[in-house]
């Protein structure tokens, strides 16, 4: 039966400014994450891969599948990212950060105090902060995307919960420069490979 909801997380225009704001104020921090030696760009992009998996966007789904093609990553390490089944994959150091990252997007950025707590305690208040913003910047790109294909799904009769049709309207003539070329670069970017690991996804 064909569902009548869109249930991918989006923006609301106040989130939307909120994100916005919070990320172009942090943006010598999230340089600064990126290059911390105790992260480092697998691990990054498991990250990103796990809170993609739980946001479902489909085109940092492609992405990030690609960037861990390029970075040395087996099939089945990527797909068993993307099916939140990571613990085969992940080491011993990973790990904590990917649950982490895992149940803040599952309670959708309402992570357990204890939760934080124990990221802190494990990797140290620096480490485990610029883990929060990778977090953070990866759940903004899943919004963007989620977003973006709101409105086109909304004249299939998928309509967002507590959302308006004027709002998607105007983030899509907004945002369709970035977000169209993106979508057919992503497309033919290694299209095999992003098939085999991103089948059955939407």
């Amino acid at each position: 039966m064909h569902s009548t909801t869109y249930d991918k997380k989006i923006f609301s225009p106040g989130i939307l400014f909120r994100d916005l704001g919070f990320l172009i104020s942090k943006v010598p921090a999230v340089a600064r994450a990126m290059r911390n030696p105790d992260i480092g760009k697998v691990f990054t992009g498991k990250i990103m891969m796990v809170v993609t998996a739980v946001n479902g966007c489909t085109y940092c789904t492609w992405f990030h599948a690609q960037q861990a093609v390029t970075s040395g990553m087996s099939t089945d390490e990527i797909r068993n990212m993307f099916d939140l089944q990571f613990e085969a994959s992940a080491t011993e150091h990973e790990l904590p950060a990917l649950l982490f990252a895992q149940h803040y997007a599952e309670t959708d950025r309402k992570p357990d105090p204890a939760m934080t707590a124990r990221l802190a305690e494990f990797y140290g208040e620096k480490t485990a902060g610029d883990i929060m913003l990778l977090i953070r910047v990866i759940f903004f790109g899943n919004l963007l995307g989620n977003t973006f294909d709101a409105f086109p799904a909304r004249l299939k009769g998928q309509k967002a919960e507590g959302s308006s049709a004027l709002f998607e309207l105007l983030f899509y003539l907004a945002t369709f420069w970035l977000m169209l070329p993106a979508k057919w670069l992503l497309q033919r970017r290694d299209k095999n490979a992003a098939a085999a690991v991103t089948e059955g996804k939407t």
